[in-house]
């Protein structure tokens, strides 16, 4: 079951590099969760404020992990 769940979340949850500033990940995030991806950057920024290296390490996964999303 654990493995169903996850390849739908990969199916849901991709990288907008064409809305996108870095390589997209809070813009694919904010078409998933249907919110602005503003919204989605300073959620970034703020937990960036309060723990860098977190923050840092999950947009690294979530950039090699989610794919790119598809036209």
């Amino acid at each position: 079951m654990p493995a169903n769940v996850l390849e739908r979340a990969r199916r849901r949850f991709t990288r907008d590099p064409h809305r996108g500033w870095i390589a997209g990940v809070c813009a694919g995030v904010a078409r998933a969760l249907d919110t602005e991806p503003a919204f989605q950057r300073v959620a970034f920024n703020v937990t960036a404020l309060l723990a860098l290296k977190l923050a840092i390490g999950v947009y690294a996964v979530a950039w090699i992990l989610l794919e790119e999303e598809r036209r």
